[in-house]
């Protein structure tokens, strides 16, 4: 899968595909992404539909976090693994970067990578009366937010059925651990290592005392309900990218999904030395600084 935009991506993506094909690799492309490929492939080698995929072993993203977020939709419930080769900026979930792509290849032809799970989340959102409006998984987050910037909404948030507190907010987050250097960072979240099992809870600039993020259990369920006496219009989003309008009563509800998100990963890189490289963070103090 390929950056809907980035012409480095076609390329890379057209050079990985040259050469594990002529290792014997079967590569299948979405409709969106396999009409540009095809034509620059100039007939040399063939590449299948993704339609008439049913083994994949693995999917290659050339992009960012965000287009390994559009992937995971394609991956989640097929269980396949996603090696994501970064054309973004941060690329928390990549594994290598574009000029890495001849180990790639190797490394692929070799099955030469390991799988780590990460853990995601479900969300349902109901209507006052009870019936199902909308379902989606996040892998990064759930977030209910207002939508007039100027009106707070009314959040009642409950974990395991038991209400944990009410706030005049922005909105909430449910974030996963994959999910803490994200939206949930922005907002004031803790870091959390991807292999913690555990949701993360965070209001947004929420109007009370308490209003610090909580960290809750891989297993607890997390409900939000919007207040029927302000009428302040919200929405509901998972990663950003899908989203449902939340009326006054609605309540939406955030699980542990059932699959998690598969990554396949080419060497052992500790997640500490990854946060440090992805933020730059100052290790050597500053008189050690160049």
């Amino acid at each position: 899968m390929l950056h809907p935009t980035r012409p480095e991506a076609l390329d890379t993506a057209v050079d990985f595909i040259r050469q594990v094909t002529g290792l014997g690799i079967r590569c299948v492309l979405d409709d969106d992404d396999r009409a540009a490929v095809v034509e620059a492939l100039e007939g040399q080698v063939e590449v299948g539909s993704l339609a008439g995929a049913d083994q994949l072993e693995l999917v290659v993203i050339f992009g960012g976090d965000g287009s390994i977020l559009r992937a995971a939709e394609l991956a989640l419930h097929r269980e396949v693994p996603l090696l994501g080769v970064n054309l973004g900026h941060v690329g928390f979930l990549a594994e290598l970067e574009a000029s890495q792509v001849p180990d790639l290849v190797r490394q692929v032809a070799e099955r030469s990578y390991a799988v780590e799970k990460r853990l995601t989340l479900a969300v349902e959102v109901h209507d006052p009366d009870g019936g199902l409006r909308w379902s989606s998984f996040a892998v990064n987050e759930v977030s209910l937010e207002k939508v007039a910037r100027e009106r707070m909404v009314e959040v009642l948030a409950l974990v395991d059925g038991r209400p944990l507190s009410r706030w005049g907010c922005d909105g909430v987050l449910v974030s996963t651990p994959t999910g803490s250097t994200a939206y949930a960072f922005s907002a004031g979240g803790p870091v959390m290592w991807p292999d913690v099992e555990a949701i993360e809870l965070v209001p947004l600039s929420a109007h009370a005392l308490f209003a610090r993020p909580s960290v809750l259990s891989p297993t607890s369920t997390v409900e939000l309900e919007l207040s029927l006496e302000r009428d302040v219009p919200a929405s509901v989003w998972a990663d950003g990218a899908r989203t449902v309008d939340a009326v006054p009563g609605s309540r939406i509800v955030v699980r542990r999904n059932q699959h998690d998100l598969l990554i396949a990963r080419l060497s052992e890189q500790p997640f500490t030395t990854r946060l440090v490289k992805k933020f730059a963070l100052p290790v050597e103090g500053f008189r050690g600084r160049r």
